[in-house]
């Protein structure tokens, strides 16, 4: 028998992040993550989430990891039991004006200006800090090692789907409400038929293409 049916691999700490922390003094620690970077439409969202000290919530993870309907579920379990709560956006005039990166760092840190009390320690998922006085820390593939940060990536997801729904009655014939904005065939199809709407990213290949030339 191998030594790994003998001693399986104990489950993943995702509070071992935020422990670490409190074993340094930090007593608010926020999550924070981001949805909705790579689509053709629509506002890049962020939240940021400050949880109770060891509370754990089963079943949150990665929002990508999850059904649209477990996300929903856990969205209203956060909404209850977190200390506090932010969320912020980068709009689609943002994004071309300063570029996706610089637009997800707005939304990341507006997120956590929302946050009242106040964190003290911030855990990022990712590679790229924000412009915060606060101690923050990155963490490549953090949404699926922080319950913190996946926390946030399912309240950043729920509001960017939600959002998608909404702009989906306001500008139909794009489908938003399915593809939420990415660039799927019948996306790109909408946009060669219709040209871009108001809220699509004007910069992004697939929309920028079919942007009218202004009339000389």
């Amino acid at each position: 028998m191998r030594q790994t049916e003998l001693f399986p691999v104990p489950p993943l700490d995702t509070l071992a992040l935020e422990q670490h922390a409190r074993s340094r003094g930090f007593t608010m620690i926020a999550g924070v993550d981001e949805a909705g970077r790579g689509p053709l439409a629509g506002p890049v969202v962020a939240a940021a989430v400050i949880l109770p000290e060891g509370l754990r919530i089963p079943g949150v993870d990665d929002s990508k990891k999850l059904s649209p309907e477990t996300r929903e579920r856990l969205f209203d379990v956060i909404q209850a039991q977190a200390l506090t709560i932010g969320v912020g956006m980068g709009s689609p005039e943002l994004i071309d004006r300063i570029n996706i990166l610089q637009a997800t760092r707005h939304a990341m840190l507006e997120a956590v200006t929302a946050l009242s009390p106040r964190p003290d320690f911030i855990l990022i998922d990712g590679i790229t800090q924000i412009d915060s006085t606060l101690p923050q820390k990155t963490v490549k593939k953090g949404d699926s090692l922080s319950l913190s940060i996946a926390a946030a990536s399912i309240i950043a997801k729920v509001t960017r789907d939600r959002l998608m729904r909404k702009l989906d009655v306001m500008y139909p014939g794009y489908g938003f409400a399915g593809h939420k904005g990415y660039g799927s065939a019948a996306h790109l199809a909408a946009i060669r038929q219709l040209g871009p709407s108001p809220v699509h990213r004007l910069s992004f290949g697939g929309v920028k293409e079919h942007v009218p030339c202004p009339s000389s």
